[in-house]
Formats: C-alpha cells, sequence, structure tokens
C-alpha cells in the first residue's frame, strides 16, 4: 500500500451494472482498500459501544452505514460540479476490531489501528461506534500529525464530563480527556449544535472551572 496519489482511482461499482442489492458489501460499493495500489481517503468502521451510557447499538453503525449506502448516486456532485472518486482513490479499509467488554483495552486498539491505517494512507473516515472513540483517534491523529490538531466538533451535547459511575472514558467524556492531553488546538476548535441542557450546579460552578475554550460553551462542561 502506497500514499501516493493514484491517477487512475478505481471508482464505485455502478448500480447500473450490478444491481444495488447485489455486489460489494462496502460503503458506496467502493473498492476494498486491499484492491488498490495506493489510497487517498480509506473508510474504517469501529464497531464499539461499550462507552455508551443508555442506548447501546452503535456497535452495528458500520454495517448498517455500508448497508445504507448501496443506495448512494457517488460519481456526480451537481453543486460543486465535481467527481470526488475520480480525483481521489477511496477505499472501505474493513473494520478495527477492539473489545466490547474492556474500554481500556479497546482505546489502545482503536489508536493503534488507526495509527497503522494513517500511516499507509492520506486520510481516513471513521464510521463509529459510540463518541468514546473520538478520543483513540485523536490520540492517533496527534501521532501522525506531531502535535495537536483543530477539531471541529457536531453534536447536540459536549462530551466534557469529567467521569461517570467512577469511570473516565464513556461516550460523554472523550474531550475532557482529549484537553488533558492538549490533543486539540484551542484557538482553532469548536464545538456546533450544541442544545443539550446544563445542570444548575454546573452552571453555578462555572465562573471557578474554566479549563478549555473548546469545553466551555455556557457554563462548566456538562452532557
Amino acid at each position: 500500500m502506497k500514499k501516493q496519489k493514484n491517477k487512475n482511482p478505481i471508482q464505485p461499482v455502478m448500480g447500473t451494472k450490478v444491481p444495488r442489492y447485489a455486489g460489494p458489501n462496502t460503503f458506496a460499493r467502493l473498492p476494498e482498500l486491499r484492491d488498490v495500489e495506493s489510497c487517498d481517503v480509506a473508510i474504517v468502521g469501529i464497531p464499539f459501544d461499550a462507552g455508551t451510557s443508555y442506548r447501546p447499538g452503535a456497535r452495528f453503525g458500520p454495517q448498517s452505514i455500508r448497508q445504507a449506502s448501496r443506495h448512494l448516486r457517488t460519481n456526480y456532485h451537481p453543486d460543486y460540479d465535481a467527481e470526488p472518486f475520480k480525483v481521489q482513490q477511496v477505499a472501505d479499509a474493513g473494520d478495527i476490531a477492539c473489545n466490547p467488554f474492556n474500554i481500556d483495552e479497546a482505546i489502545k486498539q482503536i489508536e493503534k489501528g488507526a495509527t497503522e491505517l494513517l500511516e499507509k494512507v492520506g486520510g481516513i473516515i471513521s464510521m463509529g461506534g459510540d463518541h468514546t472513540i473520538a478520543f483513540p483517534l485523536l490520540r492517533s491523529i496527534n501521532k501522525i500529525n506531531k502535535g495537536p490538531v483543530a477539531l471541529v466538533h457536531f453534536d447536540a451535547h459536549l462530551d466534557t464530563w469529567d467521569t461517570y459511575f467512577g469511570a473516565p472514558y464513556t461516550h460523554g467524556t472523550p474531550f475532557r480527556r482529549a484537553r488533558e492531553e492538549n490533543l486539540f488546538l484551542d484557538n482553532a476548535s469548536m464545538h456546533v449544535g450544541i442544545r443539550g441542557p446544563l445542570i444548575p450546579t454546573c452552571i453555578e460552578a462555572s465562573s471557578k472551572n474554566r479549563f478549555s475554550s473548546l469545553a466551555l460553551l455556557n457554563g462548566v462542561p456538562c452532557v
């Protein structure tokens, strides 16, 4: 596998040649990573949801997204007047397997798997998985980037809780852990779409705990 630019990308299987209910079970019916000489962007699944506090099931996200993507018309984008899969090689890298019963081990496995993949390709797009996975992914990209990165977090919740039932790694804590390790740039990062409520005691304490410009929008970070 090479990181150099591919001049003749292998594109998704056309629905006019193979019916959409048939063919490869990859994202958008793209080639698998092992079938391309080089790759600009790799799609990778992270089927993990042991960090969720209420509604599990995100472990089935990668395969569900792949199945839904069979119906994507991917060749031409009229608004941008571009054919994205003609100008870059995109491929499906499968899933990063991780321990569903041990969060600490799973975080290490996700970080290792993402780092190894980033060493082979130009970039990755991950399909989760609960929000716990953001933390090991940020660790991974920091290794490749050799330092912190800009972060744009689209979510209803801040995901900056400290612990939940004493657990430091959950779907509500990834960006506090990331801030503690200086994985993102405070002056080039933001939350977008926050609408979750804040607990009154957290609002009262907000002036005493401003640990990060990313983590705080309207008071102490709460989920």
